[in-house]
Protein backbone atom coordinates (compact mmCIF):
# COMPACT_ATOMS: atom_id res chain seq x y z
CA UNK A 1 0.00 0.00 0.00
CA UNK A 2 1.02 3.27 -0.95
CA UNK A 3 2.40 5.47 1.99
CA UNK A 4 2.53 9.15 2.56
CA UNK A 5 2.44 12.16 5.73
CA UNK A 6 -1.54 13.20 5.61
CA UNK A 7 -3.37 15.75 7.48
CA UNK A 8 -6.77 16.65 7.28
CA UNK A 9 -7.19 20.14 8.39
CA UNK A 10 -10.40 21.19 10.26
CA UNK A 11 -12.71 23.76 12.13
CA UNK A 12 -15.32 23.85 14.53
CA UNK A 13 -17.21 25.82 11.46
CA UNK A 14 -16.74 28.14 8.44
CA UNK A 15 -14.61 31.49 8.62
CA UNK A 16 -12.14 29.99 11.23
CA UNK A 17 -9.25 30.19 8.54
CA UNK A 18 -9.18 26.38 7.21
CA UNK A 19 -8.29 27.40 3.63
CA UNK A 20 -5.94 29.92 4.45
CA UNK A 21 -3.98 27.74 6.90
CA UNK A 22 -4.41 24.74 4.29
CA UNK A 23 -3.32 26.78 1.40
CA UNK A 24 -0.25 28.60 3.12
CA UNK A 25 1.01 24.87 4.75
CA UNK A 26 1.08 23.56 1.43
CA UNK A 27 2.70 26.95 0.27
CA UNK A 28 5.75 26.07 2.85
CA UNK A 29 6.33 23.29 2.52
CA UNK A 30 6.69 23.27 -1.54
CA UNK A 31 8.80 26.55 -0.50
CA UNK A 32 11.31 23.47 0.92
CA UNK A 33 10.96 21.22 -2.37
CA UNK A 34 8.22 19.14 -1.36
CA UNK A 35 5.45 17.56 -3.71
CA UNK A 36 2.50 18.63 -1.88
CA UNK A 37 -0.89 17.31 -3.06
CA UNK A 38 -4.19 18.69 -1.92
CA UNK A 39 -7.54 17.60 -1.65
CA UNK A 40 -10.68 19.47 -0.36
CA UNK A 41 -13.59 17.84 1.17
CA UNK A 42 -17.45 18.86 -0.56
CA UNK A 43 -18.50 20.50 -3.67
CA UNK A 44 -16.39 23.79 -4.43
CA UNK A 45 -14.67 25.47 -7.03
CA UNK A 46 -12.90 28.62 -5.21
CA UNK A 47 -10.94 27.03 -2.54
CA UNK A 48 -9.21 24.34 -4.37
CA UNK A 49 -7.98 27.13 -6.91
CA UNK A 50 -6.25 28.36 -4.00
CA UNK A 51 -4.83 26.07 -3.29
CA UNK A 52 -3.56 25.08 -6.49
CA UNK A 53 -1.74 28.35 -6.79
CA UNK A 54 0.02 27.33 -3.40
CA UNK A 55 0.83 24.24 -4.10
CA UNK A 56 1.17 23.81 -8.15
CA UNK A 57 -0.41 20.97 -8.25
CA UNK A 58 -3.98 20.04 -9.04
CA UNK A 59 -6.39 20.03 -5.85
CA UNK A 60 -9.08 17.21 -6.38
CA UNK A 61 -12.61 17.38 -4.53
CA UNK A 62 -13.43 14.48 -2.15
CA UNK A 63 -16.62 14.04 -1.14
CA UNK A 64 -18.13 10.49 0.11
CA UNK A 65 -21.87 11.88 -1.16
CA UNK A 66 -21.19 13.61 -4.57
CA UNK A 67 -17.88 12.02 -5.67
CA UNK A 68 -18.20 8.51 -3.50
CA UNK A 69 -15.71 6.70 -1.47
CA UNK A 70 -14.38 4.49 -4.97
CA UNK A 71 -13.54 7.73 -6.23
CA UNK A 72 -11.77 9.22 -3.43
CA UNK A 73 -9.97 6.16 -2.69
CA UNK A 74 -7.92 5.73 -5.95
CA UNK A 75 -7.60 9.58 -5.67
CA UNK A 76 -5.73 9.36 -2.41
CA UNK A 77 -3.83 6.45 -3.25
CA UNK A 78 -2.60 7.61 -6.65
CA UNK A 79 -1.33 10.76 -4.83
CA UNK A 80 0.64 8.71 -2.20
CA UNK A 81 2.81 7.22 -4.51
CA UNK A 82 3.78 10.87 -6.01
CA UNK A 83 3.43 13.24 -3.23
CA UNK A 84 5.62 13.77 -0.11
CA UNK A 85 2.53 15.54 1.94
CA UNK A 86 -1.37 15.17 1.26
CA UNK A 87 -3.18 17.72 3.14
CA UNK A 88 -6.90 17.56 2.83
CA UNK A 89 -9.04 21.03 4.28
CA UNK A 90 -12.39 20.17 5.53
CA UNK A 91 -15.45 21.81 5.23
CA UNK A 92 -17.32 24.09 6.82
CA UNK A 93 -17.40 22.62 10.73
CA UNK A 94 -15.79 18.87 11.43
CA UNK A 95 -18.71 17.04 11.81
CA UNK A 96 -21.23 19.22 9.89
CA UNK A 97 -22.98 17.13 6.99
CA UNK A 98 -23.85 13.81 5.69
CA UNK A 99 -21.43 12.55 5.03
CA UNK A 100 -19.04 15.03 7.22
CA UNK A 101 -15.41 15.94 6.60
CA UNK A 102 -14.97 13.70 9.70
CA UNK A 103 -16.38 10.99 8.20
CA UNK A 104 -13.33 10.93 5.05
CA UNK A 105 -10.75 11.40 8.08
CA UNK A 106 -12.02 8.32 10.21
CA UNK A 107 -12.67 5.99 6.86
CA UNK A 108 -9.07 6.94 5.47
CA UNK A 109 -7.82 6.94 9.04
CA UNK A 110 -5.86 10.91 8.31
CA UNK A 111 -5.09 12.29 11.26
CA UNK A 112 -6.98 16.15 12.05
CA UNK A 113 -5.82 19.31 13.09
CA UNK A 114 -8.32 21.78 14.05
CA UNK A 115 -8.09 25.43 13.40
CA UNK A 116 -9.67 27.51 15.65
CA UNK A 117 -9.94 30.76 15.32
CA UNK A 118 -9.34 32.48 19.13
CA UNK A 119 -9.68 36.39 18.99
CA UNK A 120 -12.61 36.70 21.00
CA UNK A 121 -11.58 33.75 23.23
CA UNK A 122 -10.12 32.64 26.19
CA UNK A 123 -10.74 29.26 28.59
CA UNK A 124 -13.68 28.48 26.23
CA UNK A 125 -10.99 27.33 23.23
CA UNK A 126 -9.71 24.48 25.19
CA UNK A 127 -13.44 23.24 25.85
CA UNK A 128 -13.98 23.54 22.45
CA UNK A 129 -10.67 21.64 21.49
CA UNK A 130 -11.57 19.09 23.68
CA UNK A 131 -15.17 18.86 22.30
CA UNK A 132 -13.76 18.25 18.62
CA UNK A 133 -10.87 15.86 19.96
CA UNK A 134 -13.68 13.78 21.93
CA UNK A 135 -16.98 13.91 19.79
CA UNK A 136 -16.29 10.81 18.01
CA UNK A 137 -13.88 8.60 19.97
CA UNK A 138 -12.46 6.80 16.67
CA UNK A 139 -11.58 9.69 14.98
CA UNK A 140 -7.69 10.14 14.52
CA UNK A 141 -7.81 13.68 16.07
CA UNK A 142 -3.87 15.21 16.16
CA UNK A 143 -4.54 18.65 18.05
CA UNK A 144 -5.34 22.22 17.41
CA UNK A 145 -4.11 25.54 16.31
CA UNK A 146 -5.07 28.44 17.21
CA UNK A 147 -6.02 31.56 14.71
CA UNK A 148 -5.96 35.19 14.88
CA UNK A 149 -4.16 35.15 18.14
CA UNK A 150 -2.69 37.96 20.46
CA UNK A 151 0.43 38.45 22.25
CA UNK A 152 2.31 35.69 24.21
CA UNK A 153 -0.05 36.15 26.98
CA UNK A 154 -2.93 35.27 24.61
CA UNK A 155 -1.44 32.05 23.17
CA UNK A 156 0.40 31.12 27.07
CA UNK A 157 -3.71 31.21 28.38
CA UNK A 158 -4.91 29.20 25.80
CA UNK A 159 -2.20 26.43 25.84
CA UNK A 160 -2.77 26.12 29.35
CA UNK A 161 -7.11 25.81 28.62
CA UNK A 162 -6.06 22.20 26.89
CA UNK A 163 -6.94 18.53 28.99
CA UNK A 164 -3.32 16.94 29.11
CA UNK A 165 -2.76 14.86 26.33
CA UNK A 166 -4.64 17.43 23.80
CA UNK A 167 -1.54 18.61 21.31
CA UNK A 168 -1.21 22.29 20.65
CA UNK A 169 0.05 23.14 17.58
CA UNK A 170 0.84 26.51 17.93
CA UNK A 171 -0.50 29.97 16.99
CA UNK A 172 -1.16 32.18 14.23
CA UNK A 173 -1.13 35.85 15.10
CA UNK A 174 -3.72 38.55 13.81
CA UNK A 175 -2.33 39.39 10.46
CA UNK A 176 -5.18 41.47 8.12
CA UNK A 177 -2.46 41.95 5.61
CA UNK A 178 -2.65 38.29 4.93
CA UNK A 179 -6.59 37.52 4.89
CA UNK A 180 -8.01 36.33 1.73
CA UNK A 181 -10.91 38.06 0.31
CA UNK A 182 -14.22 37.16 0.28
CA UNK A 183 -17.50 37.68 -2.05
CA UNK A 184 -21.06 35.79 -1.61
CA UNK A 185 -19.74 32.41 -2.82
CA UNK A 186 -16.65 32.72 -0.12
CA UNK A 187 -13.06 33.61 -1.33
CA UNK A 188 -12.35 35.28 -4.48
CA UNK A 189 -11.23 33.37 -7.30
CA UNK A 190 -7.08 32.67 -7.31
CA UNK A 191 -6.75 34.89 -10.45
CA UNK A 192 -8.70 37.75 -9.24
CA UNK A 193 -6.34 37.84 -6.19
CA UNK A 194 -3.28 40.03 -7.48
CA UNK A 195 -1.48 39.48 -4.40
CA UNK A 196 -2.27 35.62 -3.64
CA UNK A 197 1.72 34.55 -2.92
CA UNK A 198 2.23 37.50 -0.68
CA UNK A 199 -0.60 36.85 1.53
CA UNK A 200 0.34 33.05 1.72
CA UNK A 201 3.68 33.48 2.22
CA UNK A 202 2.95 35.89 5.21
CA UNK A 203 0.61 32.95 6.81
CA UNK A 204 3.28 30.37 5.88
CA UNK A 205 6.02 32.56 8.12
CA UNK A 206 4.00 32.27 10.84
CA UNK A 207 2.99 28.45 10.31
CA UNK A 208 7.20 27.87 9.88
CA UNK A 209 7.15 28.61 14.08
CA UNK A 210 4.58 26.02 14.66
CA UNK A 211 4.05 22.51 15.33
CA UNK A 212 2.38 22.17 12.34
CA UNK A 213 5.48 22.86 10.03
CA UNK A 214 6.82 19.54 11.02
CA UNK A 215 5.87 16.45 8.63
CA UNK A 216 2.76 14.61 9.88
CA UNK A 217 3.40 10.81 10.10
CA UNK A 218 2.82 8.60 7.09
CA UNK A 219 -1.18 7.39 6.81
CA UNK A 220 -1.14 3.99 4.71
CA UNK A 221 -3.67 4.19 1.61
CA UNK A 222 -5.25 0.90 0.03
CA UNK A 223 -4.03 0.03 -3.69
CA UNK A 224 -6.90 1.54 -5.30
CA UNK A 225 -6.67 1.51 -9.47
CA UNK A 226 -7.77 4.11 -11.03
CA UNK A 227 -11.19 3.39 -13.42
CA UNK A 228 -11.02 2.47 -16.74
CA UNK A 229 -12.76 4.66 -19.47
CA UNK A 230 -13.01 4.06 -22.95
CA UNK A 231 -12.31 6.62 -25.23
CA UNK A 232 -15.73 6.90 -26.06
CA UNK A 233 -14.90 11.19 -27.61
CA UNK A 234 -11.63 10.05 -29.45
CA UNK A 235 -11.45 12.68 -32.54
CA UNK A 236 -13.65 15.09 -31.25
CA UNK A 237 -12.99 18.88 -30.24
CA UNK A 238 -15.01 20.14 -27.15
CA UNK A 239 -14.69 24.18 -26.85
CA UNK A 240 -14.50 24.60 -22.91
CA UNK A 241 -15.41 28.38 -21.96
CA UNK A 242 -12.88 29.34 -19.47
CA UNK A 243 -12.33 32.77 -17.89
CA UNK A 244 -13.07 34.76 -14.70
CA UNK A 245 -16.99 34.50 -15.57
CA UNK A 246 -16.93 30.36 -15.85
CA UNK A 247 -14.15 29.54 -13.87
CA UNK A 248 -16.10 26.38 -11.53
CA UNK A 249 -14.57 23.54 -13.20
CA UNK A 250 -13.27 20.46 -11.35
CA UNK A 251 -10.31 19.74 -12.29
CA UNK A 252 -11.89 15.90 -12.03
CA UNK A 253 -14.14 16.79 -14.96
CA UNK A 254 -11.50 17.80 -17.27
CA UNK A 255 -9.44 14.91 -16.66
CA UNK A 256 -12.62 12.52 -17.46
CA UNK A 257 -12.74 14.26 -20.66
CA UNK A 258 -9.23 13.77 -21.51
CA UNK A 259 -9.70 10.37 -20.79
CA UNK A 260 -12.53 9.82 -22.79
CA UNK A 261 -10.31 11.30 -25.75
CA UNK A 262 -11.72 14.48 -26.12
CA UNK A 263 -9.90 17.28 -27.36
CA UNK A 264 -10.05 20.52 -25.16
CA UNK A 265 -9.81 23.77 -26.73
CA UNK A 266 -10.13 26.73 -23.39
CA UNK A 267 -11.49 30.18 -24.88
CA UNK A 268 -12.44 33.37 -23.14
CA UNK A 269 -15.42 35.28 -23.73
CA UNK A 270 -14.54 38.24 -21.39
CA UNK A 271 -11.44 38.00 -23.62
CA UNK A 272 -13.19 38.58 -27.19
CA UNK A 273 -13.04 34.74 -28.25
CA UNK A 274 -14.17 33.74 -31.00
CA UNK A 275 -16.00 29.95 -30.30
CA UNK A 276 -13.37 27.62 -31.73
CA UNK A 277 -14.09 25.11 -34.32
CA UNK A 278 -15.41 22.40 -32.06
CA UNK A 279 -18.07 19.30 -32.03
CA UNK A 280 -19.41 20.13 -29.29
CA UNK A 281 -19.28 23.45 -25.96
CA UNK A 282 -18.80 23.17 -22.53
CA UNK A 283 -20.02 26.31 -20.78
CA UNK A 284 -19.37 25.59 -16.63
CA UNK A 285 -20.41 28.07 -14.07
CA UNK A 286 -19.07 31.25 -12.72
CA UNK A 287 -19.72 34.61 -12.20
CA UNK A 288 -21.59 35.72 -15.74
CA UNK A 289 -23.06 38.50 -13.33
CA UNK A 290 -20.37 40.31 -12.29
CA UNK A 291 -19.42 40.95 -15.89
CA UNK A 292 -22.72 40.92 -17.56
CA UNK A 293 -21.70 44.26 -19.71
CA UNK A 294 -18.60 42.94 -21.19
CA UNK A 295 -20.51 39.53 -21.93
CA UNK A 296 -23.44 41.71 -23.64
CA UNK A 297 -20.86 42.99 -26.23
CA UNK A 298 -19.48 39.38 -27.21
CA UNK A 299 -22.67 39.18 -30.35
CA UNK A 300 -19.78 37.23 -32.66
CA UNK A 301 -19.73 34.26 -29.95
CA UNK A 302 -23.49 34.35 -29.33
CA UNK A 303 -24.45 34.14 -32.63
CA UNK A 304 -22.08 31.56 -33.34
CA UNK A 305 -23.32 29.54 -30.23
CA UNK A 306 -26.91 29.91 -31.61
CA UNK A 307 -25.46 28.51 -35.25
CA UNK A 308 -23.81 25.79 -33.10
CA UNK A 309 -27.19 24.97 -31.51
CA UNK A 310 -29.29 25.32 -34.40
CA UNK A 311 -27.25 22.28 -36.16
CA UNK A 312 -27.99 20.17 -33.63
CA UNK A 313 -24.51 20.18 -32.02
CA UNK A 314 -23.99 19.57 -27.96
CA UNK A 315 -24.06 22.21 -25.88
CA UNK A 316 -23.84 21.73 -21.81
CA UNK A 317 -24.26 24.85 -20.34
CA UNK A 318 -24.25 24.60 -16.11
CA UNK A 319 -25.13 27.48 -13.69
CA UNK A 320 -23.49 30.40 -14.97
CA UNK A 321 -23.24 28.89 -18.00
CA UNK A 322 -26.99 28.79 -18.19
CA UNK A 323 -27.48 31.99 -17.00
CA UNK A 324 -25.72 33.65 -19.15
CA UNK A 325 -28.00 31.99 -22.13
CA UNK A 326 -31.38 33.27 -21.29
CA UNK A 327 -33.21 36.29 -23.02
CA UNK A 328 -32.06 38.53 -19.84
CA UNK A 329 -29.86 38.72 -16.72
CA UNK A 330 -30.79 40.95 -13.78
CA UNK A 331 -27.93 42.06 -12.10
CA UNK A 332 -27.69 42.75 -7.80
CA UNK A 333 -27.95 46.57 -9.00
CA UNK A 334 -31.43 45.74 -11.30
CA UNK A 335 -29.31 46.31 -14.62
CA UNK A 336 -30.99 44.04 -17.02
CA UNK A 337 -28.37 42.79 -19.82
CA UNK A 338 -29.10 40.45 -23.10
CA UNK A 339 -26.42 37.76 -23.11
CA UNK A 340 -27.08 34.38 -25.05
CA UNK A 341 -30.48 35.08 -25.56
CA UNK A 342 -30.42 31.29 -26.48
CA UNK A 343 -32.95 30.14 -24.14
CA UNK A 344 -36.52 32.05 -23.16
CA UNK A 345 -36.99 33.60 -19.92
CA UNK A 346 -35.18 35.58 -17.25
CA UNK A 347 -32.59 35.49 -14.58
CA UNK A 348 -32.58 37.99 -11.88
CA UNK A 349 -29.88 38.16 -8.90
CA UNK A 350 -30.96 37.55 -5.10
CA UNK A 351 -29.90 38.79 -2.07
CA UNK A 352 -29.55 35.18 -0.37
CA UNK A 353 -29.02 31.96 -1.08
CA UNK A 354 -31.33 30.09 -3.48
CA UNK A 355 -30.34 26.82 -3.64
CA UNK A 356 -27.32 24.30 -1.92
CA UNK A 357 -26.93 20.94 -1.63
CA UNK A 358 -25.64 17.53 -3.36
CA UNK A 359 -27.79 16.37 -5.89
CA UNK A 360 -28.42 13.47 -8.49
CA UNK A 361 -30.02 13.26 -11.94
CA UNK A 362 -31.20 10.49 -14.38
CA UNK A 363 -30.90 12.32 -17.81
CA UNK A 364 -31.33 9.90 -20.74
CA UNK A 365 -28.08 10.16 -21.08
CA UNK A 366 -27.84 8.24 -17.48
CA UNK A 367 -27.32 8.87 -14.33
CA UNK A 368 -25.27 11.83 -12.32
CA UNK A 369 -24.37 13.39 -9.36
CA UNK A 370 -23.49 16.63 -8.33
CA UNK A 371 -24.12 19.89 -6.52
CA UNK A 372 -26.47 23.53 -6.64
CA UNK A 373 -24.80 26.71 -5.27
CA UNK A 374 -26.61 29.54 -6.42
CA UNK A 375 -28.36 33.24 -5.59
CA UNK A 376 -30.14 33.85 -9.02
CA UNK A 377 -33.59 32.23 -9.71
CA UNK A 378 -34.69 31.30 -13.11
CA UNK A 379 -38.15 31.97 -14.78
CA UNK A 380 -38.65 30.19 -18.14
CA UNK A 381 -41.68 28.91 -20.21
CA UNK A 382 -39.18 25.67 -21.03
CA UNK A 383 -40.49 22.06 -19.61
CA UNK A 384 -37.77 20.64 -18.04
CA UNK A 385 -37.04 17.42 -18.99
CA UNK A 386 -36.24 16.27 -15.47
CA UNK A 387 -35.65 16.95 -12.24
CA UNK A 388 -32.71 16.59 -10.01
CA UNK A 389 -33.30 14.91 -6.63
CA UNK A 390 -31.17 16.39 -3.35
CA UNK A 391 -29.11 13.92 -1.77
CA UNK A 392 -29.92 14.79 1.72
CA UNK A 393 -33.01 13.92 3.46
CA UNK A 394 -32.57 17.10 5.84
CA UNK A 395 -33.74 19.60 2.66
CA UNK A 396 -36.89 20.03 4.03
CA UNK A 397 -38.08 19.72 0.81
CA UNK A 398 -36.34 21.52 -1.25
CA UNK A 399 -36.95 20.79 -5.27
CA UNK A 400 -34.25 19.56 -7.38
CA UNK A 401 -32.96 21.86 -10.13
CA UNK A 402 -34.93 21.50 -13.74
CA UNK A 403 -32.94 20.28 -16.18
CA UNK A 404 -33.71 21.98 -19.75
CA UNK A 405 -33.34 20.64 -23.40
CA UNK A 406 -33.17 22.94 -26.40
CA UNK A 407 -31.92 20.52 -29.42
CA UNK A 408 -28.73 19.13 -28.20
CA UNK A 409 -27.92 21.80 -25.36
CA UNK A 410 -28.90 20.69 -22.01
CA UNK A 411 -28.78 23.39 -19.45
CA UNK A 412 -29.46 23.47 -15.65
CA UNK A 413 -28.60 25.25 -12.60
CA UNK A 414 -26.63 21.65 -11.57
CA UNK A 415 -23.10 21.11 -11.52
CA UNK A 416 -22.70 17.59 -12.71
CA UNK A 417 -19.30 15.36 -11.54
CA UNK A 418 -18.56 13.67 -14.48
CA UNK A 419 -16.24 11.06 -12.95
CA UNK A 420 -19.64 9.60 -11.67
CA UNK A 421 -20.54 8.43 -14.80
CA UNK A 422 -17.86 8.89 -17.84
CA UNK A 423 -20.16 6.84 -20.28
CA UNK A 424 -22.75 9.38 -19.28
CA UNK A 425 -20.67 12.02 -19.68
CA UNK A 426 -19.66 11.48 -23.25
CA UNK A 427 -23.18 10.99 -24.47
CA UNK A 428 -24.14 14.57 -23.36
CA UNK A 429 -21.27 15.80 -25.82
CA UNK A 430 -21.70 13.27 -28.80
CA UNK A 431 -24.36 13.94 -32.07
Amino acid sequence: MPRCPALFVAAPASGQGKTTVTAALARLHARQGRTVRLFKCGPDFLDPQIHQFASGQPCHTLDLGMCGAADAAWRLAAAATTADLILIEGVMGLFDGQPSGADIARQFGVPVMAVINARAMAQTFGALAHGLATFQPDLPFSGVLANHVGGTGHIELLRASLPPGLRFYGAIPRDAEAALPERHLGLLQAGEITDLGQRLDRIADHLAATGAAELPPPVEFPATPAPVVPPLLADRTLAVARDAAYGFLYPANLDTLRALGAKLEFFSPLAGDALPACDAVWLPGGYPELYAAELATRRELWTALSTHVAADRPVLAECGGMMSLFTQLRDQSGHVHTLGNLLPGEVVMQPRLSALGTQTVTLPEGDFRGHTFHYSKASTSLTPIAHATPFSTRRHGQAGEAIYRQRRLTASYLHLYFPSNPVATARLFLP
